[in-house]
């Protein structure tokens, strides 16, 4: 069976750690034996990586920086398991994914996996900034460069990344995992006290600028104003009443409106108690809560951030980002809706990811880039 190593830059929660562990989880472990490297530590995702009998291995680097222990680390894995192929994750686990190949005995194949859209370099971490330079100097080595979306792509060749090794692969979603329970949604409401004629608008995101959860708040008072039944279920890391900045972005008099879950393992169930979902992020690539929702059956609106409006096609409504008014009136449209109306714009949202985004037509994606590179390979040989 073909060796494959994956390196990404960290294993906790985020929409690359999920897509790695989804893709793994979904089937291409079937194909491929499968092992792990981060550059940091186990996160949320090790463990469960681990239960489905993928080793995993941490370099333990700390702000990104290598260390010749590190380094060490890593020649020993690659030494270990003579990879046929290396795919990276993220900006710090491509350029890693490219040093790892020098390790190697025999001839791997690298491929690289871009998570993100790049609007301005600049506003980027200095030392992303330096690796995402570095990666250009080298970027037609890779045998392949994987991104989730075509904005991404567009983005990262015309900064100076390849255009001739380029493919975008979307997020994929379990559709079995997400699904609408009608039970599930009673109790969930009722353990979190909402009344029996709320209206529920749901938003999952970290609490990070890019999210823009000023923006999803600041359109909520606007919304409360309008809809006396409007409630909202915030979940993520750090999204939870500890958190000082969040709370001065609620007015005390509607705290009782916003129920701030912090980060969940259970955010498949969480969609349950939502009647609809809503993205306001700044900036995006692909991003899995969209997809996430949608298999929900929920109906959404998004900021037209990334692939975001097209993976909502006709299901959902599209707003421009930074724009409170656009959001809340897109919110209120969407509440406006006779129940049923609602229920039919979920099932059709699920019925696109079925289409265009399922997990399977996925991994079945990336087993065919690594069986092609592999042919390729063999036949250069011959």
């Amino acid at each position: 069976m073909p060796v494959v190593i994956h390196i990404i830059t960290g294993l906790n929660t985020g929409g690359a750690e999920r897509a790695l562990y989804n893709v793994i989880q979904g089937g291409l472990a079937e194909s491929f034996r499968t092992i792990v490297i981060s550059l940091t530590d186990e996160g949320r995702y090790g463990p469960m990586l681990k239960e489905l009998g993928v080793p995993v291995y941490c370099l333990g680097m700390k702000h990104g920086l290598p260390s010749i222990s590190a380094l060490w680390v890593l020649r020993r894995i690659i030494r270990k398991y003579q990879p046929d192929v290396v795919q990276g994750w993220m900006y710090h686990g491509n350029l890693f994914a490219s040093l790892a190949r020098f390790f190697s005995s025999h001839s791997s194949k690298v491929v690289w996996n871009v998570r993100q859209c790049l609007y301005i370099l600049r506003e980027e971490k200095k030392l992303t900034q330096l690796v995402i330079r570095l990666c250009m100097v080298i970027t037609k080595k890779p045998a392949g460069i994987i991104y989730n979306s075509q904005l991404s792509k567009t983005q990262h060749e015309q900064l100076g990344f390849s255009n001739s090794n380029g493919l975008v692969i979307p997020n994929g979603f379990d559709l079995e995992h997400f699904q609408k329970n009608v039970d599930a949604m009673c109790v969930l409401r009722e353990g979190l006290s909402l009344p029996v004629e709320a209206l529920v608008i749901g938003h999952v995101g970290r609490f990070h600028p890019m999210k823009d959860h000023a923006c999803f708040i600041k359109a909520a008072e606007l919304v409360i104003n309008e809809q006396p039944k409007a409630f909202f279920l915030l979940a993520g890391t750090n999204v939870d009443d500890n958190n000082v900045q969040i709370m001065d972005l609620i007015p005390e008099e509607w705290r009782h409106r916003f129920l701030l879950l912090g980060e969940r393992n259970d955010v498949h169930r969480l969609y349950n108690a939502m009647d609809v979902f809503c993205l306001s992020s700044s900036s995006e690539a692909f991003p899995n809560v969209l997809g996430e929702a949608m298999s929900s059956s929920l109906p959404c609106i998004t900021t037209d951030v990334g692939e975001a409006a097209y993976i909502v096609g006709e299901t959902g409504l599209v707003v421009p980002p930074k724009d409170p008014s656009a959001s809340a009136s897109a919110m209120l449209q969407m509440l406006d809706k006779p129940a049923e109306m609602r229920h039919s714009l979920g099932l059709a949202a699920r019925l696109r990811v079925e289409e265009k985004f399922s997990l399977k037509s996925v991994v079945r994606m990336y087993a065919e880039l690594y069986e092609c590179l592999l042919l390729e390979d063999r036949l250069n040989k011959n």
